[in-house]
């Protein structure tokens, strides 16, 4: 299994694609493990030529725990996060990929290209904000994330799962309640600690503004939000997008935090458009 082992650090990912390809590396948000990027989803950015790489970020899946089951701040923040990213790409050889991330992934993806730049071809930023204005914060404090997580069974969780991000009124795009269970059957027995979760959020708690900090990224991005979000408000995709020089915004109405299946199409042919970009000019073809 790889591991990008570095710095005393462990953080574990997959690859699918040719070695030759360029890279788009996959980074899922909050408390998510890599099988969040559905593998249907992976294929259809290989068909597109791109060695896809999927991460499980620090505190998730396979990597490298950063506390007990007791402890609630695992002492890094954002930055250090986006540090593993730089360490998987070290890892696999590639001097820069094509970092796409959803929400929290999002928000890492954002400080690797503020704070390596060079590491960076082009964004895809989903369903994310950049920075703690109240306006983008629909989901409140999460008051429960400061306190040690209680701990479930393998049926309590997938159980949990089945109701979550239900919508509550009908939708023009299919809820996908069997991958939902699914997905969280197969997280617990890849890595259960809901622990890892609230450590993650307290990295969240103190990142840093990125809103002016963006105005430097000069790499081709993708900003993409749900209209319907009822986590992160998508205003906060049009001060991304007006930040980003020539970032491409898309506002999808009906859609949540979640980026539905019906949407992936469309979702692979613009992460593939601005990669392409990316690719040109740093070839300079």
């Amino acid at each position: 299994m790889p591991y990008a082992k570095a710095d005393g650090i462990e953080i574990f990912y997959d690859v699918t694609g040719e070695t030759t390809d360029p890279v788009v590396v996959l980074i899922a948000g909050g408390g998510a493990q890599l099988i969040a990027w559905h593998e249907d989803l992976v294929a259809l950015l290989v068909a597109e030529g791109f060695r896809v790489v999927r991460i499980d970020n620090r505190d998730t899946g396979y990597s490298q725990r950063f506390g007990g089951r007791e402890d609630v701040d695992g002492g890094y923040d954002l930055s250090d996060m986006g540090d593993d990213v730089v360490r998987v790409l070290d890892d696999l050889g590639a001097a820069a990929g094509h970092l796409v991330g959803h929400s929290m992934g999002a928000m890492i993806a954002q400080m690797v290209a503020i704070e390596h730049p060079e590491r960076v071809r082009s964004l895809g930023l989903l369903s994310s904000i950049p920075g703690r204005d109240p306006r983008y914060i629909l989901h409140g404090e999460r008051e429960e994330l400061r306190v040690v997580p209680p701990r479930r069974t393998r049926e309590e969780v997938v159980a949990a799962a089945s109701g979550a991000f239900r919508p509550s009124v009908p939708q023009r795009y299919r809820w996908q309640e069997e991958w939902m269970v699914w997905a969280a059957g197969e997280a617990y027995d890849r890595g259960y600690a809901p622990e890892g979760y609230v450590r993650q959020w307290a990295a969240l708690r103190r990142a840093p503004e990125r809103l002016e900090r963006l105005r430097a990224v000069t790499v081709p991005t993708l900003v993409l939000h749900g209209r319907d979000d009822d986590v992160l408000h998508w205003c906060a995709a049009v001060d991304t997008a007006e930040a980003i020089p020539g970032a491409e915004l898309q506002i999808h109405p009906d859609m949540g935090h979640l980026v539905p299946w019906e949407l992936w199409p469309d979702l692979v042919a613009a992460i593939a458009r601005t990669a392409r970009r990316g690719e040109e000019l740093a070839t300079g073809t």
